[in-house]
């Protein structure tokens, strides 16, 4: 069967750069990789003819007899390359690894995990992120406050400045994966990549290690942190300090610290978002002849609120903008205060009279209602009987 065009098999136009190569063939790579086609017979094939065609134009040399002579360029000794591009299957000349591993990390390398610098040394284990829970009162929340927190944690070795080597000395750079913290095992065509058993991915070996951290190049300490904690907060927001978390391994960057905040309940108001609700008692008297009263605020001073005449328990009023302030923008919330109007007990005698004096007196101007009050004594007193 005659063999395909190069381009075609890795779907590029012809005369197309490394870049576009190298991006034709990690599409193809996962397209077709066997691993991933169980079910397709013929994939493998199509596998090894991509690696095939990646192996003859990633190099500029064979590209170019390619490019000139076609498939022809690398049957019977002809071209500058010499031998015959393969895939490393079946028979066919060539290391597969020697064209896939140029695109491995691409393909892989988020799924091993690999962390690597610009000199082929490994970046140093970042620290853990801490959570600390913080309670305040709800005029803290109204208000923002600084506090200061003790925070148990795992700070950068004073003895060693976190190299976790003792005396000054340096670590050395680990002669199994030359630094790179991980090691490499072909099997077949596939490459698998382990944390190296020597460093425990660390990618160097301490000779001497520091007696006051053991090597770990960090140590537990309490550390005391100030916390602007803003107007507006709730519970459940969370409030980021870059670096103020665990320390890394051996001078790795810190972690961060995350602060939930946990606003406690309040004995007079209620809050939702940004408003507030607070039940007020009013006596009998206020509500039915009208007036107004004071109410405390969040703010610490006092509100007046008119109440109309003829109030029932539970009508609501409203204060504009006495409620909590916005965390993120906007204007401030509502005070919603709700009536609570309280029955008159431990009644003098001549509060009784009075108050029988205005029940006749409303029965007299209301002859319906002392008719229906008349019809309801009498059923109940013939339910008695």
């Amino acid at each position: 069967m005659a063999k395909r065009d190069y381009y075609d098999v890795l779907g590029v136009q012809k005369g197309a750069n490394a870049d576009e190569i190298k991006k034709g063939f990690r599409s193809k790579a996962k397209e077709l990789h066997p691993d991933r086609n169980a079910d397709k017979p013929d994939a493998e094939a199509q596998f090894k003819e991509a690696n095939e065609a990646y192996d003859v134009l990633k190099d500029p040399e064979k590209k170019a007899a390619y490019d000139r002579f076609g498939h022809a360029a690398f049957e019977g000794g002809m071209g500058g390359g010499g031998g015959r591009p393969g895939g490393g299957f079946g028979g066919q000349q060539g290391d597969f690894g020697s064209a896939f591993s140029d695109v491995f990390d691409d393909l892989f390398g988020d799924f091993m995990g690999g962390q690597r610098g610009g000199g082929g040394g490994r970046r140093a284990a970042r620290g853990s992120d801490l959570r600390y829970n913080l309670r305040v009162t709800l005029e803290d929340a109204f208000a923002g406050l600084q506090k200061t927190i003790n925070v148990p944690t795992s700070v950068s070795c004073d003895s060693c400045d976190g190299s976790g080597a003792e005396g000054g000395s340096e670590p050395t750079t680990c002669p199994t994966c030359s630094g790179m913290g991980k090691v490499r095992a072909q099997q077949g065509f596939f490459t698998v990549e382990r944390t190296c058993p020597t460093c425990s991915g660390m990618g160097q070996i301490i000779q001497n290690p520091c007696k006051v951290c053991s090597g770990a190049g960090r140590v537990e300490k309490d550390r005391s942190l100030s916390v602007n904690i803003p107007a507006g907060v709730e519970t459940g927001t969370r409030i980021r300090l870059a670096g103020e978390g665990e320390a890394g391994m051996r001078g790795g960057p810190s972690g961060d610290l995350y602060i939930f905040i946990d606003v406690a309940t309040h004995d007079l108001f209620e809050r939702d978002g940004k408003n507030l609700f607070c039940r007020v008692p009013v006596s009998m008297s206020s509500a039915a002849l009208g007036g107004s009263i004071e109410v405390p605020t969040i703010d610490g001073g006092r509100g007046r609120v008119q109440i109309p005449a003829g109030s029932q328990s539970g009508r609501q009023m409203r204060l504009r903008s006495k409620g909590m302030p916005a965390l993120r923008g906007g204007g401030p919330g509502d005070m919603f205060i709700e009536l609570a109007v309280e029955t008159p007990v431990n009644l003098t005698s001549r509060q009784k009279e009075l108050l029988r004096e205005f029940e006749e007196l409303s029965e007299e101007n209301n002859p319906e209602s002392s008719s229906f009050f008349s019809s309801v004594k009498s059923f109940w007193d013939s339910m008695k009987g």
